[in-house]
């Protein structure tokens, strides 16, 4: 049975989902854009809103072509998507909410919201492994987001920049505006605005890294988790948005568009052909699309910015996965933004290592594999998992939603888990050994890096 719920901005129409007791809102319009404009949120809507389905996902490289037709796509098709459906759109500015059925305004229940990877070109805030998490069984509001890829997120132009002042970002912003979406809206859904933990895998721990970085976050979120690629290292870092002009105007040259107006109209498939032949042409080895130092929201370098201690303070979870790509620097990453609390005098931050050999195949604990135990959403895997998964699964949602709640991963019947300090800096084994505060061995990771390719697109 639908249920219906006022909200600041009018009435919301939600559905059942696989939990009991839990009622999901899918396809919440957050905001619009129009092609390479900043967000305006939504703040009314006429009638009730309808959010029993998804909303259109943003058009991605996957959005021109048969996923289960190309081979090299095969690994991740079939882990997060085969079977699955998905519109794509310029128009795809949508977050999801599930929440125990019986909350309400009163019920200030923490939130978690969480920011998709892939690459910042692909994926979207409701794949398998993202439909429906276990949290609000637990007591947590969840919440994932869609936002702009690629070309639609982050081409740079001197244009632009002289049109509104900056240029590129167009989905970091995104993700800004959902924030302060849910910060402002949550407490209809039961949640605390005063208590969202931002979350976010591989790309969307990019993000993470660049919202709790920013200015203009103060006062939106009270915890972070970053897995696969939280952390401060030169190859992951941000550079002027000046320095992807050329690339961008290069793209532009090669799609026939003589001037912005035109770019802006290109037909959406010509516009990503254009794009990726330039990276080929190019041989862009490094990521075309990613956020840059804009001067407003991202200011400056991570690094710079981490030194300088800008980054929010408030507690971190930061971790990684055995098989992971480049598994010894996301490693070292995550622990290092760890110590880095500590040693400026910040609240505790928690590291954690991921090593459960999924079963199935032999990849081991693959980039995203981790995923599927975060959220509690094994039974939509197509692996045979055991008993101990679903062990794993329940320990790992416990510590991530003792943590939402607190700031404190621990609790009840859990091992207990100690932030990284001077003199502490063992992290939290999850995986194939009963979880347990162990060390990681840096020349196995950097042998794993050496000779066995990790999974990906």
């Amino acid at each position: 049975m639908n249920k219906t719920i006022q909200t600041p901005c009018g009435p919301v129409a939600g559905t059942t989902c696989q939990w009991p007791g839990v009622t999901a809102y899918k396809g919440i319009r957050y905001a619009t854009a129009g092609r390479w404009e900043y967000p305006t949120p939504v703040t009314h809507w006429e009638g009730t809103y309808d959010a029993t389905r998804y909303g259109a996902c943003s058009f991605q490289p996957r959005a021109f072509y048969d996923e289960a037709q190309m081979p090299e796509k095969a690994f991740y098709y079939n882990e997060f998507r085969k079977g699955e459906h998905y519109d794509y759109s310029e128009d795809c500015l949508f977050l999801n909410i599930w929440t125990r059925s019986d909350a309400g305004p009163d019920s200030r229940l923490p939130v978690i919201f969480y920011i998709h990877g892939g690459g910042f070109t692909g994926g979207c805030g409701h794949e398998k492994h993202f439909d429906g998490p276990v949290w609000p069984t637990k007591g947590v509001v969840a919440v994932t987001i869609n936002y702009r890829l690629g070309p639609m997120g982050f081409v740079c132009l001197p244009e632009l920049a002289e049109e509104s002042g900056h240029t590129g970002n167009y989905a970091i912003y995104d993700q800004l505006t959902a924030l302060q979406w849910v910060h402002d809206n949550i407490s209809a859904f039961g949640g605390d605005p005063a208590n969202i933990t931002l979350m976010g895998q591989s790309a969307g721990a990019m993000s993470v890294q660049q919202l709790v970085l920013s200015p203009l976050t103060k006062g939106l979120a009270a915890k972070a988790v970053m897995s696969s690629a939280g952390g401060v290292n030169k190859m992951f870092d941000v550079r002027p948005a000046a320095d992807s002009y050329p690339f961008w105007q290069a793209v532009m040259e090669r799609a026939g568009c003589a001037d912005l107006a035109a770019f802006r109209a290109l037909p959406v498939g010509e516009l990503f052909s254009a794009w990726q032949a330039e990276q080929k042409a190019q041989k862009v080895a490094g990521m075309s699309c990613a956020p840059c130092v804009d001067g407003n929201l991202i200011p400056c370098t991570n690094a710079e910015g981490a030194k300088a201690g800008n980054a929010l303070n408030i507690p971190y979870l930061m971790g990684s996965n055995s098989e992971d790509i480049v598994p010894p620097i996301v490693f070292q990453m995550a622990k290092g933004w760890c110590r880095l609390q500590a040693d400026q005098g910040r609240q505790p931050s928690y590291a954690w290592f991921f090593d459960r050999q999924l079963p199935g195949d032999d990849c081991g604990a693959w980039h995203s594999s981790d995923l599927w135990y975060w959220f509690g959403t094994l039974d939509h895997c197509w692996r045979p998992m055991t008993d101990r998964d679903r062990q794993l699964s329940g320990e790992m949602a416990d510590y991530l939603t003792n943590f939402a709640r607190s700031g404190n991963p621990n609790g009840e019947g859990l091992a207990e888990w100690l932030p990284v300090q001077k003199g502490q800096s063992k992290v939290l084994r999850l995986g194939q050994a009963a979880t347990h505060m162990g060390g990681v061995n840096m020349a196995k990771l950097t042998h794993t890096m050496m000779t066995k390719p990790s999974v990906g697109e």
